[in-house]
């Protein structure tokens, strides 16, 4: 349905603390394996540890992982050694402007920055989903610092997606909350989505 509709990327959601659209790692694999090129496929990821993320995107093979939750600077170094061909994106939750700095100083170890509006610093983690926007302000002046492609996310609609484009310019869109109907994707949504968002 997503490919059907024009997306360039199809995430497929690993086991998360909290959010919708969780995939187990067969029917993401299964996807994965039917998505054609040249759209990509990413494994979100909430787990933290190397071990575990190479264990999980062997189990899925996409064509990148979405970290969504915070690493040690030494994981990178791990993934680029046991996966070197394989695109990471680190989501930063945008709180504050210290996510301006966090994103700098993180983006030389990955491949894409995805902003996003959720509170790992919950005793549930948000990790996306949220369906809440975050200051698109903040996010602006990451995409101008950051060297690399800029994701927008977090509670990205049909009616606000334009807004957004114009005020961040970021290098894509990502979407979760804002085309679902009761949890579920929503094909109309979808399509309107992504028409706003290329105009």
């Amino acid at each position: 349905m997503a490919v059907d509709c024009g997306a360039a990327v199809i995430g497929l959601v690993g086991p998360m603390p909290s959010g919708p659209g969780v995939i187990d790692s067969h029917l993401a694999r299964q996807i994965a394996q039917t998505v054609p090129t040249p759209i990509d496929t990413y494994l979100l990821t909430s787990s933290t540890s190397a071990a575990d993320i190479v264990a999980h995107y062997r189990e899925v093979k996409t064509t990148a992982i979405q970290i969504v939750d915070e690493l040690q600077q030494d994981v990178y170094s791990l993934l680029r050694e046991k996966l070197p061909f394989v695109k990471l994106v680190q989501v930063i939750h945008v709180r504050s402007n210290d996510s301006i700095e966090k994103a700098v100083a993180i983006s030389p170890h990955v491949d894409a920055i995805l902003l996003d509006s959720g509170n790992p610093s919950l005793p549930t983690k948000e990790l996306g989903g949220t369906g809440r926007i975050h200051n698109w302000a903040i996010s602006s002046k990451i995409r101008e610092q950051v060297q690399k492609p800029v994701w927008l996310a977090g509670g990205l609609t049909v009616d606000n997606v334009q807004e957004a484009i114009a005020m961040v310019q970021p290098y894509g869109v990502d979407v979760c909350s804002g085309v679902r109907t009761q949890g579920r994707l929503d094909a109309q949504k979808l399509k309107d989505f992504i028409a706003a968002a290329i105009q």
